[in-house]
């Protein structure tokens, strides 16, 4: 065998390996999410999943899961670790899916009316997947959250805005606010931080959305400063959008710093946190992880910058009491990093070329 050969054969290897390792993790994250049939009526005509672990409690909370665009239930868990988390803690994970026939990119239709109005759309079938597991599970009305992102998380908008009354919490990331596009073209304009809704405009669409007069949902944002897909001009005008509902000004009554990045928290007159925004400088499009905690994986669009947005959004949900010990790895992460060690001797063997 020549030495083109071997090299070829070796950087086929090596590929393989990291395809094995990426289908192992899709395999067994999958294999945790069952599928949830006879919702309702599903006038959205989403797919849904669901995970309950073995030890659940007795009246645990709910937290609903939205992917964003490309992706699947069964991936966006497997990178996001919420399952996982289930499991150690007792509370119960909802994955309402887009399908293709709905959405050629698998988005969640966050710019279309019909889909993100209350008692319609997908906004409607959501809903009737919440009810299900409430009932279905002795769920604690008073314990249902929602995220998602980038598209997942303009649909998580909506759903705070569309039905505030179910939710306790919210979080958003890398999302926009609720109603700024009505088509596609403007959708891709909002995107990019063109054409957004004023401030008085933003709040008067979310009051509009509902009938509501109860406590509104908290509110927790992420975004990258660096995001070229969903610009950060969309996280400040969430911001602008659900400080109107929590009587609090544009400033926010606290910052800090939080890992690399910063939170900005709004407390509301009684002292209660109601809205905070996480800005990160450093990160691009995706959702915040940390996979030293155990709990998540690195993707596209899930990227490690050391500090975790499902363990911080569970912390503030009072769904743990306290960060996780860093885990051991899993057989699969294993397996990347058995795939990472061979290729990093390769290279210094001078075998095959550096990137």
């Amino acid at each position: 065998m020549t030495m083109e050969s071997s090299v070829r054969s070796l950087s086929d290897t090596l590929r393989r390996l990291n395809r094995l390792s990426e289908t192992d993790v899709s395999q067994f994250r999958a294999a945790r999410l069952k599928p949830l049939k006879n919702f309702g009526s599903n006038p959205g005509q989403l797919g849904a999943w669901s995970h309950v672990p073995v030890d659940v409690g007795r009246s645990p909370a709910l937290v609903v899961v939205l992917h964003g665009c490309t992706q699947t239930a069964a991936l966006f868990d497997a990178c996001s670790g919420w399952s996982r988390l289930a499991d150690d803690n007792g509370f119960v994970v909802l994955f309402p899916e887009q399908l293709r026939s709905n959405n050629a990119n698998l988005c969640f239709n966050w710019f279309n009316p019909v889909d993100i109005s209350r008692n319609s759309g997908e906004a409607l079938s959501i809903w009737q997947m919440v009810e299900h597991m409430i009932k279905r599970h002795n769920v604690n009305p008073s314990r249902v959250f929602i995220t998602g992102l980038s598209a997942g998380g303009a649909m998580a908008n909506a759903m705070l805005a569309a039905y505030p009354e179910v939710f306790s919490a919210g979080t958003i990331l890398s999302g926009l606010p609720y109603k700024a596009a009505s088509t596609v073209p403007e959708a891709f304009d909002r995107m990019r931080g063109h054409g957004l809704p004023d401030g008085q405009t933003l709040r008067t669409n979310l009051r509009n959305a509902s009938d509501h007069q109860g406590p509104w949902p908290r509110i927790s944002i992420w975004h990258g400063a660096k995001d070229e897909t969903v610009v950060l001009a969309n996280a400040m005008a969430i911001v602008e959008q659900w400080r109107g509902v929590h009587g609090v000004g544009r400033r926010p009554t606290v910052t800090q710093q939080r890992g690399s990045g910063t939170l900005d928290t709004w407390k509301d007159a009684s002292g209660r946190d109601v809205m905070e925004l996480y800005s990160l400088p450093g990160m691009t499009h995706g959702i915040a992880i940390d996979t030293s905690a155990g709990y998540e994986k690195s993707g596209r669009f899930f990227l490690d910058v050391g500090l975790s947005s499902t363990i911080e959004t569970a912390l503030t949900w009072g769904l743990i009491k306290a960060p996780p010990a860093r885990r051991m790895k899993t057989p699969v992460q294993a397996a990347d990093g058995i795939s990472s060690v061979i290729e990093r001797a390769l290279r210094a063997a001078g075998i095959i070329g550096s990137k």
